[in-house]
């Protein structure tokens, strides 16, 4: 169970400015599993969320590997409410593929509200992928990614990732 955070340190740094990808990409995995555990769910998004991957977090090639991963290999997601599911926008072309059903459900990380991408019936190539995610700062998504299946062993957490949405025009 999560332990209680001041609403403060949930959605800004300690200059008081809200958290950013990059800065989500500095945060060592201790750091990132107790913001996760300590933010709501947040609301389901709508529209393009600009991706960010985030392997080996808090050491010096996260950043690197971001910014190589992003134009080559997945940019984001596009949530589209009315048919409650997303697209990731893969390869330098950013074509919106490998759906996922979006609802919200109980987090495997904490037993609390997420909004779970459910890739399991909706994707061939990434059937046994889950993705939860919660709003760590408005507009902006921390992403668990679980490995599900004999492959991994059951369940497994295999990455994170952030998305970042425009502020409401």
């Amino acid at each position: 169970m999560a332990l209680p955070v001041d609403e403060t340190q949930r959605t800004a740094t300690p200059s008081g400015a809200p958290i950013t990808a990059a800065q989500l990409l500095a945060m060592p995995p201790a750091e990132l599993d107790a913001l996760f555990g300590s933010s709501p769910a947040g609301p389901i998004p709508v529209g393009r969320g600009a991706g960010t991957v985030i392997a080996l977090p808090g050491t010096e090639v996260a950043k690197p590997i971001a910014a190589v991963l992003r134009p080559i290999a997945w940019q984001g997601k596009v949530f589209s409410p009315e048919t409650r599911d997303l697209r990731n926008l893969i390869s330098p072309f950013g074509v919106a593929a490998v759906r996922a059903e979006v609802s919200k459900s109980q987090s495997w990380v904490d037993g609390g509200e997420c909004v779970l991408l459910d890739y399991s019936r909706s994707s061939r190539v990434a059937g046994w992928i889950r993705d939860e995610i919660r709003e760590v700062a408005p507009g902006v998504y921390l992403g668990v990614v679980w490995g599900v299946g004999r492959l991994f062993g059951g369940r497994k957490r295999v990455l994170r990732f952030a998305l970042t949405f425009p502020p409401p025009a």
